[in-house]
C-alpha cells in the first residue's frame, strides 16, 4: 500500500483515486484467507496444481468485496491486481485499457513489493533487481507510466518501505 500510494501520488492521482488505491492496496490479497496456509508457507516450488489453487485468492477476494457497499470500485482493482498488460495475467487475461488504472499501479506496486521482500520460497531478490524487472518488462507487462514513477521514487527520491509500524507515515524519504 505504501507503494502504489506513493506511485498515485508520483502519477498526481486526485486524493479520491489516492484513497481508492490505498484501501484496494491494504486489502488486495484478502482472497488468500481461502488458500491453504501451507501452500502460501510452502518452502519450495509449488505445482501447477497448487500454483492454479494460489491463484484463485484473485476472484475470491473479488467475490469477498463485490457487495459490499464500497465508495469506489476497490473490488475491481483487486480483481484485476494481477491482470498484465500484454493479457498474459490472470484471472480474465485482460489488457491495455481492459484494466483499471490503479489495478496497474496496484500490479506493479504488488511486484516490487514482493520481490523486494523474503518470501518462504527464497530470499528477497532486492529493490535493484524488482526495479530492472519491471523496467525491462515494461509495456509489455506493466503500465509505462506506473514503472516510470516507481523508479523515480527509488532511484531519484529515495522512497524506501518503512516497516517500523502501522502507525508510521504512508512513506517517508530517506535523508
Amino acid at each position: 500500500a505504501q507503494l502504489a500510494v506513493a506511485i498515485g501520488k508520483e502519477l498526481n492521482l486526485p486524493d479520491e483515486q489516492i484513497t481508492a488505491l490505498r484501501m484496494a492496496a491494504l486489502i488486495h490479497d484478502i482472497g488468500k484467507i481461502t488458500v491453504p496456509a501451507e501452500l502460501l508457507s510452502k518452502p519450495g516450488t509449488l505445482t501447477l496444481l497448487e500454483y492454479k489453487l494460489v491463484q484463485v485468492h484473485v476472484p475470491t477476494g473479488y467475490d469477498l468485496l463485490c457487495n459490499l457497499e464500497l465508495p469506489w470500485n476497490v473490488a475491481e482493482v483487486v480483481n484485476q491486481h494481477h491482470e498484465r498488460c500484454n493479457g498474459s495475467g490472470y484471472p480474465n487475461q485482460l489488457t491495455g485499457d481492459q484494466i483499471l488504472h490503479k489495478a496497474k499501479i496496484l500490479a506493479v506496486a504488488d511486484v516490487v513489493e514482493a520481490m523486494s521482500s523474503h518470501r518462504p520460497y527464497r530470499p528477497s531478490l532486492g529493490t535493484t533487481f524488482a526495479l530492472n524487472e519491471i523496467e525491462q518488462n515494461k509495456g509489455t507487462l506493466f503500465d509505462p507510466d506506473a514503472v516510470n514513477a516507481c523508479i523515480t521514487l527509488f532511484r531519484e527520491k529515495g522512497f524506501c518501505f518503512d516497516n517500523t509500524s502501522p502507525a508510521t507515515p504512508i512513506w517517508h524519504m530517506a535523508k
